[in-house]
């Protein structure tokens, strides 16, 4: 029988938080919010694109998006490109986005976050932008969160796009899944960071670590002064014996 000390134990107790989030495939990109500007609501206006929307308080959403083959290994910057608006944000908070996916769908993903002026100015982003929101405009609601009302006045935000490439990562001898790969199954999520410092999402695990580390240390420490008793019980049994 073997026991563990109290560094021992937290150790353990880290390795087995880490070695959970190793299990999930992910790809992020940390930014920092803009300031606030006009967004006009005359049409044309953002939310006829019927981009899908992450906020800070709708911060998950879980699609489909399309895939390529890259033109040469791990050239993910050829991949099918999808858009997510990032909106209502708070100006200067550092965010992370996360696309999250399953291991047997072997995907690699390039993101990249622009501030509008750029994708406006920008003939390559405006095309992307324009192929991907007119792909979105025979799905309805099915991605797209509503986040104008109808004749409100121009409003004030924070807000970013965000451009998501996506790229088969495998090989096959099926000609069909080679020339026309299967959608790939993602949560997309934004974890605004806490005092720009930590993403919200890690604060739960990071408590309930400290919780488990402070209750090991207690029984250890416990165990520890009940086997020290036992000892020295028994050496002064053996003394009295001799």
């Amino acid at each position: 029988m073997f026991f563990l000390s109290n560094n021992q134990i937290l150790y353990l107790l880290v390795l087995a938080a880490v070695l959970t989030s190793v299990l999930a495939n992910v790809e992020k990109t940390i930014f920092t919010a803009p300031a606030l500007l006009p967004i006009p609501q005359q049409k044309p206006s953002l939310a006829d694109l019927r981009l899908p929307v992450l906020t800070p308080d709708t911060s998950e959403i879980r699609t489909n998006l399309s895939r390529v083959f890259p033109s040469k290994a791990k050239d993910y910057a050829s991949g099918a490109a999808a858009w997510v608006l990032l909106d209502n944000l708070n100006p200067e908070q550092r965010y992370e986005f996360r696309v999250c996916w399953a291991a047997i769908q072997p995907t690699g993903f390039i993101l990249d976050v622009f501030e509008l002026d750029t994708v406006w100015e920008t003939p390559e982003l405006i095309q992307s932008l324009a192929g991907y929101a007119f792909s979105q405009q025979d799905k309805g609601g099915e991605l797209h969160e509503e986040f104008l009302q109808p004749g409100e006045k121009d409003r004030k935000a924070s807000l970013l796009l965000l451009q998501i490439k996506a790229s088969a990562d495998y090989f096959t001898d099926d000609e069909a899944l080679m020339k026309d790969p299967p959608a790939v199954l993602v949560d997309l999520i934004l974890d605004p960071y806490l005092f720009n410092v930590v993403p919200r999402s890690l604060v739960p695990t990071a408590g309930y670590i400290v919780v488990l580390a402070v209750v090991s240390w207690f029984v250890a420490r416990s165990i520890a002064s009940r086997l020290q008793a036992i000892a020295v019980t028994a050496d002064s049994a053996d003394k009295k014996n001799n």
